[in-house]
């Protein structure tokens, strides 16, 4: 049971009204009885207003009432409305309120940037496993801990599902949770409120324009969170990536630096790569890994800063990370029964998709073709879809442009979009199938025994989203493994 006055802690309260008879400081909060006491926020989001359904949460049982703006009949209820001036933000100290600040309690560990968060949060989670620390995983594909696991809805969660598995991790001694912070998930506040023990910045690339409207913006929103951290955090960065230090201008967090090409607190370099893997070195010890590419050579950097900041034995610390393997849907591969490698992976930027299809490109020989199969999202970043059409076209000996997650678009118009940017000497090497499905088995049909067949923009995803908020399974792992392995 617990007092208003509690989980309305730091939340900054415009004005109250309504029931003045009710003595706010003393209402308190029991999940044993929810009729009586049950607290309400509105909040405003992209299609639904809660401001909306004030009314209906008083008749469902609702005493106070969270808002930004009051209903015009707010007197004639026997509620209490606290205006504030933003509800999300309430929410998430609320929510982090509610559950005893549990982030105060553990250390919370956040990668944010364009690219890499699932690998690293993915993978520092299995680092510390295989050093015995007991840690959680907050990520796009998955939330775990002990023995729980839950597949994600959001890269980022709402913030009481945040603060309640960060609880539910203090009660299973967890000491440390690893959680992907997205530019989504700081402008919806959904990480207000909690204590970071540091932040990961990886790089910073072309994505989620439709939302941020600017480049600038998610600049700027992927900053706040560095703005935010205290003294006794710290603030890793890619200084590889021009946008790093604009990262930690502001930030009172201690700075640390990682990098393959430039001076940095952490650094390696790649000596060797192949399909199934690379010898790097880092800081001067040499380590085989079972990743590939320029963009895991860094991921396993950060990885690795980690682990020093947090003074694991450097031989213990390579020995674990040479023992890890890709994320589920992240370079993802297998060799089917004619001996055609297929490489499926989540790349669904520009600069992404061109990391991935570079690297398959510095690998694979002359006389091996590389076929792209690839979407773009509905609903999503527009002016990314022409460029990601280029680059796939000019890297890729045979690009079969198909289905992604359409959503309330037609697929046939994205594809579109995605064409505009090939130019007039790629036209022949580009193939359209909306069916995706179809198009991965005329990947299949198209390719010959030791080319490499790359399905991309889904990675780990097990399903396709149609118009209406429809859901189809789909996964490009299994049903490429069904295709290439007839």
């Amino acid at each position: 049971m617990k007092k208003l006055k509690e989980i309305l802690f730091k939340v900054n309260i415009d004005s109250v009204y309504g029931n003045t008879d009710v003595d706010i400081a003393n209402i308190t909060f029991d999940s044993r009885n929810v009729e009586k006491n049950t607290l309400f926020v509105a909040i405003k989001g992209h299609e639904i207003d809660g401001h909306d359904y004030i009314g209906e949460s008083i008749h469902n049982g609702a005493s106070v009432i969270i808002c930004e703006k009051l209903p015009e009949n707010f007197k004639q209820k026997k509620s209490v409305y606290i205006c504030v001036n933003c509800s999300k933000s309430a929410l998430s100290i609320i929510a982090s309120n509610f559950y005893d600040n549990p982030s105060l309690k553990i250390d919370l560990i956040g990668v944010t940037g364009t690219n890499g968060k699932t690998t690293i949060t993915s993978l520092l989670y299995k680092l510390f496993d295989e050093l015995e620390v007991r840690s959680g995983l907050i990520s796009t594909i998955n939330i775990k801990y002990d023995d729980f696991i839950e597949t994600s809805k959001n890269t980022t969660p709402d913030p009481i599902t945040i603060n309640h598995h960060l609880s539910e991790m203090i009660n299973k001694k967890i000491k440390v949770c690893f959680i992907e912070v997205s530019s989504h998930g700081i402008f919806q506040k959904r990480v207000d409120g909690l204590d970071f023990k540091g932040m990961i910045f990886t790089n910073l690339t072309h994505d989620h324009l439709d939302y941020h409207k600017s480049f600038k913006d998610y600049r700027d929103t992927k900053k706040v969170v560095f703005d935010t951290l205290n003294k006794n955090s710290f603030a890793l960065i890619n200084i590889d990536d021009k946008n790093a230090k604009y990262m930690v201008q502001n930030t009172l967090a201690k700075v640390y630096s990682y990098s393959l090409k430039s001076k940095s607190n952490f650094s390696s370099r790649i000596i060797e790569q192949q399909l199934n893997g690379m010898l790097l070195s880092i800081e001067n010890s040499e380590i085989w890994t079972k990743l590939i590419g320029k963009f895991n050579a860094s991921n396993l950097l950060a990885i690795y800063s980690v682990g020093k900041l947090y003074n694991i034995d450097k031989i213990k610390l390579l020995t674990a990370i040479s023992k890890l393997e890709s994320v589920v849907g992240r370079l993802q591969s297998f060799l089917s029964t004619n001996k055609v490698t297929v490489i499926i992976d989540y790349a669904h930027t520009p600069d992404a998709i061109e990391n991935v299809i570079s690297t398959i490109n510095k690998i694979k020989s002359s006389s091996q073709n590389l076929i792209t199969v690839i979407g773009c999202g509905g609903d999503r970043d527009k002016d990314k879809r022409s460029i990601m059409g280029k680059i796939c076209s000019d890297l890729s000996s045979r690009v079969i442009f198909t289905s992604d997650n359409p959503r309330s678009e037609d697929p046939a118009s994205i594809i579109d979009d995605m064409i505009g940017g090939v130019s007039k000497f790629n036209t022949d090497k580009v193939t359209v199938e909306i069916e995706r499905s179809k198009a991965i088995n005329e990947a299949k049909e198209s390719s010959e025994e030791g080319d490499i067949v790359l399905i991309a923009g889904k990675g780990h995803e097990d399903y396709q989203e149609l118009k209406n908020n429809k859901r189809i399974q789909f996964d490009d792992f299994k049903i490429a493994k069904q295709i290439f392995n007839k």
